[in-house]
C-alpha cells in the first residue's frame, strides 16, 4: 500500500482545524440532524474570529437552512436577516447563495410577515448587486 505525506506543519493545522467543525454542521444538517447541527454550527459561531466575515455569512446562512429543516421558519428568517447583515460589511457570492437556498426552503410561509420581510431584503439586495454588476 502506498503512502501518501502529510503536511502537519502549524500553518495546515490552524487552517484546517477551524473548518472542520463547520463541515461537520453542515453534513449533520444534510442527515437531517437538525439538533446536532444547530450545537455545532453555534459552537463555530461562537469561537469564529470577528474579522472572519465571509465564513461567518456561510455559518449564519446554515443556521438558517437548519431552522428552516426543523420546521422553524420565523427562526429561519432570524438568521437569514442576520446573515444579510454581515453581506453588508462582507460581500460574499457563495454566502447570497446560501440564503437563496433558505428562502426556497421556506416556500410553504411564503405568506407569513417574516418571510415576506426577508423577501424585500433579499429584493433590496437583488437591485444592489444588479447595480454593481453594471
Amino acid at each position: 500500500m502506498r503512502q501518501i505525506p502529510v503536511d502537519t506543519s502549524a500553518a495546515t493545522v490552524m487552517v484546517a482545524k477551524p473548518a472542520q467543525p463547520k463541515f461537520k454542521g453542515n453534513t449533520q444538517l444534510i442527515a437531517g440532524h437538525t439538533a446536532q447541527a444547530r450545537a455545532t454550527l453555534l459552537g463555530v459561531l461562537d469561537n469564529l474570529p470577528a474579522d472572519d466575515g465571509k465564513q461567518r455569512t456561510i455559518i449564519l446562512g446554515d443556521l438558517a437552512a437548519v431552522e428552516a429543516a426543523a420546521g422553524r421558519p420565523e427562526e429561519a428568517c432570524r438568521w437569514a436577516n442576520e446573515a444579510l447583515d454581515q453581506l453588508s460589511v462582507t460581500w460574499y457570492a457563495v454566502g447570497m447563495d446560501r440564503i437563496r437556498d433558505v428562502r426556497k426552503r421556506l416556500h410553504a410561509w411564503r405568506d407569513e410577515p417574516y418571510v415576506r420581510s426577508l423577501d424585500d431584503r433579499m429584493y433590496g439586495w437583488g437591485t444592489t448587486v444588479s447595480a454593481l454588476q453594471r
